[in-house]
């Protein structure tokens, strides 16, 4: 396990206040329970632990424990896939990360270049934006140059929560996908300070760190309020490299006919710089 156990002591404690008895599938008696959730004993017992393991387990205490320990928990708790993959990565080991300057993956940037005609963007680890072609930031309004955070852009940038209308749904879902990044790569210090300056500048950010959500990234549709286009609706869809898992190319899609659709090749005009920036 981790040195640091405090992610996973608070995810656990979470999750256990979340689910009720009743959604547990424990017979309830009348009168007033002090806690919101299951008792540690309750937990304890249906995972087919002692009570005293699984409160040193949530305490921090626990200097062990094993993958089918994790799995029973999950299943107590009724976690989802991922739900139940970030417990395992939060009380794995922490491994050696790796610092170097990070290059955007060669098969995906081929792919951007295919897909000119749409709106796409390469982030790497810690949301860093590795490229991007002209017609995603003329939609976003994002810098030129690559490097910049796109959680940065999301909650710093005062642009983004004006074009993105459904931008609360976005940030929220990026928050749950830091979350889960950060179990992947706990020794991470850029994604680490990224992540404490957040909380301590973003109230909204803080906020929904404290859910303790977790997600992967997942389609999804943003709809854009283009100064000068007007509305413009997209399907967001997400491609990973299997020699990069730490990159994912993001797709922009549109209906075939649609109002978008059809001022895409006009934005795309506006814009001198149509080659992809990395």
């Amino acid at each position: 396990m981790s040195n640091d156990r405090s992610a996973l002591s608070a995810f656990l404690r979470d999750r256990r206040d979340r689910i009720t008895p009743t959604e547990a599938g424990l017979r309830t008696y009348p009168g007033t329970r002090r806690v919101p959730g299951l008792r540690r004993e309750e937990l304890a017992a249906m995972a087919g632990v002692s009570p005293d393991y699984y409160s040193k387990l949530e305490q921090g205490r626990q200097a062990n424990v094993s993958i089918e320990v994790l799995r029973a928990i999950a299943r107590a708790l009724k976690l989802n896939e991922v739900e139940s993959a970030h417990l395992l990565d939060l009380a794995s080991p922490a491994g050696s990360v790796d610092d170097a300057t990070e290059r955007p993956d060669p098969g995906l940037l081929q792919v951007m270049r295919t897909l000119d005609h749409v709106p796409v963007l390469l982030l790497g680890r810690s949301g860093t934006i590795l490229a991007s072609n002209a017609l995603v930031r003329s939609v976003l309004s994002l810098p030129s140059a690559a490097g910049e955070s796109l959680f940065d852009y999301l909650f710093r940038n005062p642009i983004a929560r004006e074009r993105i209308v459904n931008w609360s749904q976005f940030a929220a879902a990026a928050v749950a996908n830091l979350r889960r990044d950060l179990a992947r790569r706990p020794g991470d210090g850029v994604l680490t300070a990224l992540i404490d300056e957040l909380r301590s500048s973003e109230p909204c950010f803080e906020q929904w760190w404290s859910d303790h959500e977790v997600r992967e990234f997942e389609r999804a549709t943003k709809i854009i309020q283009h100064p000068a286009a007007g509305t413009l609706e997209f399907g967001i869809e997400f491609l990973i490299a299997p020699s990069e898992p730490g990159q994912s190319l993001i797709v922009y899609t549109v209906e075939d006919g649609s109002s978008t659709a059809k001022i895409l090749p006009i934005l795309a005009s506006w814009d001198p710089n149509s080659a992809i920036t990395t």
